[in-house]
């Protein structure tokens, strides 16, 4: 049974991470500079918007159902008791990051701001070197052949 000091010691709660940025970028946007609009029509940004909270929400509940029946908590902060390698974690290794990015697009476009969807690219690199770099260890270290014969059938992000 995996201790709690058992963890793959990511920077900070993915979701913080996502809703920090988020935040920065509307505090900058509103605050600091004038605001930067993505160019988009209302009804463009909201279609858009929605078609991307929907793909997010059934990557997210996709996600939470395999780890729900592989009894493994989904939070990277705690001990994990399984390699998820079914259902969407079949397609893409990061599918709750990947909801939590297309939430982001979504709120970024819903409120017309473009310097939040600027923000996505340093946002992701820092998911990318503080949260799945760091997971990715943890789970090779702690899974070994396992995850690596997983990692090499299925692809990060997409």
């Amino acid at each position: 049974m995996p201790s709690d000091r058992d963890t793959a010691g990511v920077i900070a709660p993915p979701p913080l991470l996502y809703l920090g940025t988020l935040g920065a970028a509307l505090l900058v946007e509103r605050v600091l500079w004038r605001p930067l609009p993505t160019g988009l029509a209302w009804g463009a940004r909201a279609t858009l918007a929605l078609v991307l909270l929907a793909v997010a929400v059934a990557l997210l509940v996709g996600a939470l159902g395999g780890f729900r029946a592989a009894r493994t908590p989904p939070e990277p902060w705690k001990a994990t008791r399984a390699i998820v390698d079914t259902g969407v974690y079949a397609r893409t290794r990061n599918p709750m990051y990947l909801a939590f990015a297309l939430v982001y697009l979504a709120l970024a476009l819903a409120l017309d701001s473009g310097t939040a969807l600027l923000g996505v690219v340093p946002l992701l690199a820092l998911v990318q070197w503080g949260v799945v770099r760091r997971e990715e260890r943890y789970l090779d270290a702690r899974f070994g052949d396992e995850y690596r014969a997983y990692r090499a059938r299925v692809r990060r992000w997409l």
